[in-house]
Formats: structure tokens, C-alpha cells, sequence
């Protein structure tokens, strides 16, 4: 069958697909941007755009748990290549042409989580995004690795904030991974606009049935809830029972779900482990 994702590279290719590596992305102001230079006339709408790609490359590299095989990913020149070109592919999408809210969302959240795995690579072995995310000196991560879409570079702090969060869907935020064990799951599969919401529904659920990222205890009336509800409560309502009536639909049991919906309970967050979300590390931690 004709792969609808290889006529866009090769298009993107006969029109001069760059990839623009810094020599040393540890020097300050350093910039790390892959990018594809496709003219506006041959940019794409986001519903055009086919996954298929990035969602073969997650269900080799990516378990159930959303742990990555960064090490046997990086060791193979051909994937970490191919997830460079998915990349330079999501160059040729137009974010101002008309598309579906869905395929927006889809995008965007495979564009993020594909960058971030692309940055890890860059990096690895490591054993935290943080690691990599100077301050005031040198290169963060957040800030200065970019993905050029539509002839625009986006960096992952630019997608996140300004792009994701003003779409009005709080569950990206158990979506878009920063490559972290507190982090919500990497899906091994791609999203996409037909199944958007029902893996946003399973991986908002798999994600308050952690103990790390959710605990209720009831004799006290309270709730430990992941610091993603602290840090970005806003997307989730104006106050506390606003936020908790927009997670309780996805928290693991029905008394959970009554004191959410009651705002009968006190909350506090969790410490937030910022390791990174290898597959290498999580079996040294069964251990």
C-alpha cells in the first residue's frame, strides 16, 4: 500500500529539507531547530497530516508504562534519522489553514512529545530533562529546541503555552510528555483526530490510577493530587471545586469521585520526580 507520509518528505526534500544543528547547543544562546523549508503554496493542513511514522517508532521504542528504550533507540541510526524526518515532515503543516479542532490537537501534542524524545536522544545518556535546561547560560531544552512549522519556529515552552493551553483542553496536560517519571505516560501509539478523545479519556485515567501522580485519604478528607494541578490549577477551573469537578470523571474510584464533585476534601501536591522516563532506569528500579 502507498505510504501517504513518504510523498510529503520526498516533496519536502526536492524543496530543500534543513536541519539546522547548533555545533555545540551547550553555548549560550545556542539554538537547535529542525526544520523543513516547504513554500507556503505546498503547506498542508493539519488534517492532512499522517502520523503513521511517529506511531511505529513509539510502538517499538515505547512500553505500556510510557518508559522509552532511549538506548536502543539512539544505537539505531536509521530510527533516530526517521524521527528527524517525521519532524522536518510536520514542517510542511500550514497552523493557519482551516482544520479540524481535533487534528490541531493531534498535531500538536505529537509534534511536542516527538520533539522531546528527538531532544532526549540528542542527549543521552542522561538521567533527567533538567539536565539540560540551564537557566541564564547555555542551552535549555525547553527553550532553545525548535521545531520550524509552517516557517515558524516553535519551541516546546512555545507549544505548551501558547499554542496547547489557549485550545482550551486541560487534558493535554496528560498528554504532552516532558520525559519524566511524574510525567503522564507516553502513549505508544500516535494521536490522532479519530481517536483523540478516547486516549485522552484512558491516559487521564491511567494517569490519576498512579499513587505518585494521585492519593486520597478519606478519614482525613484529602487529596494529594500531581503539582501539574498546581501549576496549571487555572486550566482546570477558577477555584478548587471547579478544578476538582473538571479531574473527578477520571479519578480511580467512585469515593474519590464523590468528594471530588462535593469539594469535601483538603489539597495538597506531590513532589514531582523529574528522572527520566527510561526504560533502562525503571527496571533498575524494580529491582
Amino acid at each position: 500500500m502507498r505510504n501517504r507520509f513518504a510523498t510529503p518528505i520526498m516533496i519536502a526534500l526536492a524543496t530543500g529539507v534543513v536541519t539546522v544543528l547548533s555545533i555545540n547547543p551547550c553555548l549560550a544562546g545556542s539554538k537547535v531547530t529542525v526544520c523543513a523549508s516547504v513554500p507556503a503554496n505546498e503547506q498542508v493542513s493539519m488534517d492532512q497530516i499522517d502520523p503513521r511514522n511517529w506511531d511505529a517508532l513509539l510502538k517499538r521504542y515505547v512500553d505500556e508504562n510510557g518508559n522509552v528504550n532511549y538506548a536502543g533507540w539512539k544505537q539505531s541510526a536509521a530510527d533516530v534519522q526517521a524521527l528527524e524526518a517525521f519532524l522536518r515532515y510536520l514542517s510542511s503543516a500550514n497552523p493557519n489553514a482551516e482544520a479540524s479542532q481535533a487534528a490541531k490537537f493531534a498535531f500538536w501534542i505529537n509534534a511536542y512529545n516527538a520533539l522531546t524524545v528527538h531532544g532526549i536522544l540528542r542527549e543521552y545518556p542522561t538521567t533527567s530533562i533538567r539536565n539540560h535546561t540551564a537557566k541564564l547560560i547555555g542551552y535549555n531544552i525547553w527553550d532553545d529546541l525548535l521545531l520550524t512549522v509552517g516557517g515558524k519556529p516553535y519551541s516546546l515552552h512555545q507549544m505548551e503555552h501558547e499554542v496547547l493551553r489557549k485550545m482550551g483542553e486541560p487534558r493535554i496536560h496528560f498528554a504532552i510528555v516532558c520525559a519524566s517519571r511524574s510525567c503522564p505516560r507516553l502513549l505508544s501509539e500516535a494521536y490522532t483526530a479519530e481517536k483523540l478523545d478516547a486516549q485522552l479519556i484512558a491516559n487521564t485515567k491511567v494517569f490519576f490510577a498512579k499513587p505518585g501522580n494521585f492519593q486520597y485519604d478519606a478519614a482525613g478528607h484529602r487529596f494529594q493530587l500531581s503539582s501539574i494541578l498546581d501549576w496549571f490549577g487555572e486550566d482546570f477551573g477558577r477555584d478548587q471545586a471547579a478544578q476538582l469537578r473538571t479531574i473527578a470523571p477520571y479519578l480511580p474510584s467512585r469515593e474519590a469521585y464523590d468528594a471530588a464533585i462535593a469539594n469535601s476534601v483538603s489539597v495538597s501536591h506531590l513532589d514531582y520526580d523529574w528522572g527520566l522516563n527510561d526504560q533502562a532506569s525503571a527496571r533498575t528500579a524494580r529491582r
